[in-house]
């Protein structure tokens, strides 16, 4: 165990050896050494020697304003909104900021839009995220885009709410 926070890598006799017929990505995703890099971002409490997996690298860590800043972080503070079911964060290339915010949410029954929602929202959120955590873009949708998985694809999501940030 390193204490210090980055890219989660673990080996072990139980760890596959490498991609089927995929020599290319297996040299990729490897190290050298025999560590296999998952693409889970993680960070380090030395108070409990333990550590915290922020998310996935690829779509889970945004670069925002020099940030970098955990997409399921914000989703499960937004998920604490009683007026909220379900939601997922992502990022929107911006060309100042590197990426915004943004938010797609699923609204509790009863609750009838963004206009209702977000001045309450925005709130709560300022109460228990910093500033630069809070999204700037809101979608208000029936159902979450999801894969045959059942798992949010959040690499689609730009492409179907966001082209460029405003």
């Amino acid at each position: 165990m390193i204490p210090q926070d980055g890219e989660l890598q673990v080996r072990g006799p139980t760890l596959f050896k490498a991609y089927w017929n995929r020599p290319d990505e297996t040299q990729s995703e490897w190290t050298t050494d025999g560590w296999f890099k998952t693409g889970d971002v993680a960070e380090y409490n030395a108070t409990f020697a333990s550590y915290r997996i922020l998310g996935r690298a690829s779509v889970d860590i945004l670069k925002s304003a020099g940030y970098k800043v955990s997409a399921l972080e914000i989703e499960r503070v937004i998920l604490e909104h009683p007026q909220v079911r379900e939601c997922a964060v992502y990022g929107v290339p911006d060309d100042t900021w590197g990426q915004i915010v943004a938010s797609v949410v699923r609204l509790d029954a009863g609750t009838s839009g963004i206009e209702q929602l977000e001045p309450p929202l925005i709130e709560f959120l300022k109460l228990n995220l910093a500033k630069y955590k809070i999204p700037r873009i809101f979608h208000v949708v029936d159902a979450i885009p999801k894969n045959a998985m059942g798992k949010v694809n959040k690499k689609s999501l730009p492409a179907l709410f966001d082209v460029q940030a405003p």
